[in-house]
């Protein structure tokens, strides 16, 4: 095996040394920042810039728009791709950009929402922070076994959670296949509406069960009063 080099050996190009600085320094899911980064490569203008550049290699460094555990100027190092430092490495072919006409396209037909967690650009999470839509690409598995690469919006805190995600749409089919005609004719609503409508009995449900137990216990006598009568009916 090879050994690795080091990141300060000036013989490689930046992006190379921006990897290796990321494995012998910082250490996978280390947190650095740009002022860590730009103090280890002083005679770089652009290193940030070159660090970028390892995505399209398969690396994964996460900022706080991915992961909102990191403050803004933090970044994390989250998973190592191609080993640019061998020769023939470094030339490994990029994932192609997404166009504009294709984001436009996927965030349209996805609803501007997060398809993951239902959320709308702008809204907040529990602790406040705002929530922004991307595109994301998720692996699907098709009916006939085959996978591809299809194309999500998703917001940034769900991209985070589903990086390793599958779906498999022949899965779906079968348990489609399983439901009764009632069943189907609901679903069939959903699908078409692209959201589920609750029923009065399921919003009364929710509003059972946020009560506190002192109420709880009044409807549960309430219901076997009501059912009693039914019976005695």
């Amino acid at each position: 095996m090879t050994a690795m080099p080091s990141w300060r050996d000036t013989s490689y190009g930046s992006m190379i040394r921006g990897a290796l600085w990321l494995e012998q320094e910082v250490g996978l899911g280390g947190i650095f920042t740009k002022t860590d980064l730009r103090t280890a490569f002083p005679e770089v203008a652009q290193i940030d810039r070159r660090l970028r550049d390892l995505r399209d290699h398969g690396w994964q460094i996460d900022t706080n728009r991915e992961d909102p555990l990191l403050r803004q100027e933090e970044q994390r190092y989250v998973q190592r791709g191609a080993e640019v430092w061998i020769p023939g490495q470094a030339k490994t072919k990029p994932k192609a950009a997404l166009t504009t006409a294709q984001r436009s396209k996927v965030l349209h037909d996805d609803g501007h929402l997060c398809r993951s967690c239902g959320i709308a650009p702008g809204d907040s999470y529990d602790d406040g922070t705002t929530a922004q839509i991307d595109i994301a690409r998720r692996t699907v598995v098709l009916p006939d076994g085959a996978q591809e690469v299809q194309l999500i919006a998703e917001c940034n805190r769900c991209r985070v959670g589903g990086r390793n995600r599958v779906e498999d749409v022949g899965a779906v089919l079968s348990r489609l296949a399983m439901l009764g005609p009632l069943e189907l004719r609901i679903f069939a609503g959903w699908v078409e509406a692209d959201k589920r409508k609750l029923s009065g009995l399921e919003e009364l449900w929710g509003a059972y069960r946020a009560l506190p137990a002192d109420a709880r216990r009044a409807i549960r006598q309430a219901v076997r009063a009501d059912e009693g009568s039914e019976v005695r009916g």
